[in-house]
């Protein structure tokens, strides 16, 4: 019994042992806890980082505008959302292109056709990096998820085919949370075609159909209501697209249109807005003879121009050179016998005026024939301007001019006008219509310019 009492006193002794070793690790571990707490808490609250906001500013501008913001305090560094996430990445591309902006590095021959070639390419490269456009899924054919791939509207068709189901949808996202943008791919020249008598002026259907559009995605999406509109975009070549935006004011004011109808005198904001190039394509292919111009050599004709007489800029063309110069073929009605093309092709100038709108086909045209395009009109605003130096393969000749247009063109030096060829040359890829998508054709240098707008950065030299 004295034996078990001994035994039972030291398995106690040794249980006190194991305790009080166990109470001062606990100890000790508590008080290093406590530092590293302490540390970590006080890291946390100098802990700041930027998130971009949008915000719409109409008393000004009556237009979108995207501020930054750097006083934002994380509580805690793990718990980012995913719209903080996605703002954060925005304001990397930001300084990432701003700090390309400013390099003063040699610029090469070929990219004098850029207002700012190393912000341009750092740009471009971040939007196919970063961007991600979410495609709005309500709305039924043929009105939504289709447009013409063909005639005088082609780019409208082809950039709602390209984003919805084309080999580029590397730019579509399924999940809205992860999207910069978000794209309503509604058809306004199918609007036109199945919503608008012929005849009545009357474009209320148009705007009606846009209005229940956005009624229903901004009433069971929550993305419409959280920017007011300012991430959302709309694209359309109609003459008529800009009165269909018209349907939803905060569309009209805050939202990116991307319109061929880009007339700053009719509401169109560059700020915000974008201008699309009126591609012509009758059967949805470029022309043959466009596909490859001559090679350089002498060009019979100093400028060319068909075209109905209409708007308020081309009569005064037809009065002053319609027929009266063999060296200025300038027709309203081409005879059948002549080939359109073909004076494009041997004309040194190829004059693009404006007719009811603003917008040419021409231009493009012009551009693929390696013919200078002459801008004759008022309150254009460029494509791609944003990004383009327009002086560097084109001329713009003001309609005050256009009496004395064959003195403006013949006093054009003749190194200028090689310079000139050769931007167009190098500016062509930019205007390309290409099945499927090719990099810096004109499907993404329109994504580029609204990608450029969602971030607020310009990309020009002194900017």
């Amino acid at each position: 019994m004295k034996k078990l009492s001994y035994e039972g006193a030291s398995a106690a002794s040794a249980c006190e042992v194991i305790s009080v070793i166990i109470l001062s690790t606990l100890l000790i571990i508590s008080v290093l806890f406590s530092a590293v707490s302490f540390t970590s808490s006080a890291v946390r609250s100098e802990f700041r980082y930027p998130v971009v906001a949008l915000q719409t500013k109409l008393p000004d501008h009556d237009h979108a505008v995207i501020s930054t913001h750097f006083n934002f305090t994380v509580s805690s560094p793990q718990k980012h959302t995913v719209v903080d996430q996605v703002e954060q990445g925005l304001a990397r591309a930001r300084a990432s292109i701003r700090s390309a902006r400013n390099l003063s590095t040699v610029v090469a021959t070929t990219d004098l056709i850029y207002r700012n070639p190393r912000a341009f390419y750092r740009s471009y490269l971040e939007m196919e990096r970063r961007l991600k456009v979410y495609v709005y899924e309500e709305g039924e054919l043929p009105i939504v998820h289709d447009g013409p791939c063909k005639d005088i509207y082609t780019t409208e068709g082809r950039f709602i085919q390209e984003i919805e189901q084309g080999k580029q949808s590397k730019f579509r996202t399924r999940d809205p949370n992860l999207a910069h943008l978000f794209f309503m791919p509604f058809s306004v020249t199918w609007m036109v075609k199945y919503l608008y008598t012929p005849y009545s002026y009357n474009l209320t259907p148009l705007r009606d159909f846009v209005s229940d559009y956005i009624r229903v995605i901004s009433t069971k999406h929550p993305f419409w209501n959280k920017t007011q509109g300012a991430d959302h975009f709309m694209l359309s070549c109609h003459d008529w697209g800009p009165h269909a935006s018209k349907g939803n004011p905060l569309l009209y004011n805050t939202s990116i249109r991307v319109l061929c109808n880009a007339n700053s005198s009719e509401g169109f904001n560059p700020q915000k807005d974008v201008s699309l190039p009126e591609i012509h394509l009758y059967d949805g292919n470029i022309p043959a003879k466009l596909l490859t111009p001559p090679p350089p050599s002498p060009r019979q004709y100093l400028a060319f121009f068909a075209g109905g007489n209409h708007g308020p800029i081309r009569p005064i063309l037809l009065n002053h050179f319609k027929n009266r110069d063999p060296t200025l073929p300038i027709y309203e009605y081409l005879p059948k016998s002549l080939d359109y093309y073909t004076f494009m092709l041997t004309s040194k100038f190829c004059l693009c005026p404006s007719g009811h709108e603003v917008a040419s086909p021409r231009i493009v045209e012009a551009i693929y024939a390696e013919c200078v395009p002459v801008i004759l009109s008022k309150n254009y605003v460029l494509p791609f301007s944003d990004v383009l130096r327009w002086e560097a393969f084109s001329l713009e000749v003001p309609v005050s001019d256009i009496p004395r247009l064959k003195k403006v063109l013949s006093e054009v030096p003749e190194e200028k006008y090689l310079k000139l060829k050769q931007g167009l040359r190098q500016v062509r890829k930019h205007f390309l219509l290409n099945s499927p998508a090719k990099r810096f054709d004109v499907f993404h240098m329109v994504l580029h310019s609204v990608w450029l707008r969602r971030i607020n950065v310009r990309v020009d030299q002194d900017a």
